[in-house]
């Protein structure tokens, strides 16, 4: 079966975008001359366009017309991100992102919520237990970066500053706020999978639903044993976030 015209052209700007033709802010031509080049339809070009702005690749603009996104650079997220440094303005996601606290931005709400049997199996606690939900939008100088669900139990923070989202973002994340309140970190686990963004994440944080996105969840686990932080979901863009591990063997 012949493959259908629009897809042909699409593979075809998309190479020219990739061999660097046409950089970042680059306006590609017309659909008029786009048209004329490729002997087809406005519609069919208009097919194509809409297929590489769905990857994220271009943005189009009524007046503007059709340029190619600026692309992120790309964030590694180091193994070691979580250590308390000592840095009096810092968190983990400052760290990943290489950036100070004055181009850190983050929008927060805050709610309480009953722990659901997933939430319950990742907290090791009962159904229904009380949890405060955090729900945060993370952005490096303007841009949104990562978005995240992170609950602690209501229990702990409780009448607390932890609760009170005024006081976020908190210098040191998560494990600074909870030994604030006497809670010592000793231990983090993470958990990866890759997929294709929802809407809702698509357009929080301003990416294609072509992009991929990385999607974890991350429990902080004090010294007794217990867990007293879920976060679940944390989800970054997966085409420009590398995850870095560090495995120290034994000789």
């Amino acid at each position: 079966m012949a493959q259908p015209e629009y897809l042909r052209i699409a593979a075809d700007l998309r190479r020219r975008i990739s061999s660097g033709e046409w950089g970042p802010g680059d306006q590609i031509p017309t659909l008029p001359d786009l048209c004329e080049h490729y002997r087809v339809s406005q519609t069919t070009i208009r097919n194509a366009i809409a297929l590489l702005r769905g990857e994220g690749l271009v943005e189009s603009n009524a007046r503007a017309g059709t340029r190619i996104r600026p692309r992120p650079p790309v964030h590694r997220m180091a193994a070691d991100r979580y250590r308390n440094t000592g840095a009096p303005h810092a968190t983990p996601f400052t760290r990943d992102q290489g950036i100070g606290w004055s181009e850190y931005r983050l929008d927060k709400r805050f709610e309480r919520v009953d722990a659901s049997p997933a939430l319950a199996a990742l907290f090791e606690c009962e159904p229904g237990e009380k949890l405060l939900a955090r729900h945060f939008v993370f952005y490096d100088n303007g841009h949104p970066t990562q978005m995240s669900t992170s609950y602690v139990r209501w229990s702990d923070v409780a009448g607390t500053p932890v609760a009170d989202p005024i006081n976020e973002p908190w210098p040191g994340g998560t494990r600074g706020q909870l030994a604030s309140i006497g809670i010592h970190v000793t231990r983090i686990t993470e958990s990866f999978t890759a997929a294709m963004p929802s809407e809702v994440e698509s357009a929080v944080l301003q990416i294609g639903a072509g992009t991929p996105v990385f999607r974890y969840t991350r429990r902080h686990i004090a010294d007794t044993g217990r867990i007293v932080e879920v976060a679940h979901p944390i989800v970054r863009r997966g085409d420009t976030t590398v995850v870095d591990f560090v495995i120290d063997l034994d000789e």
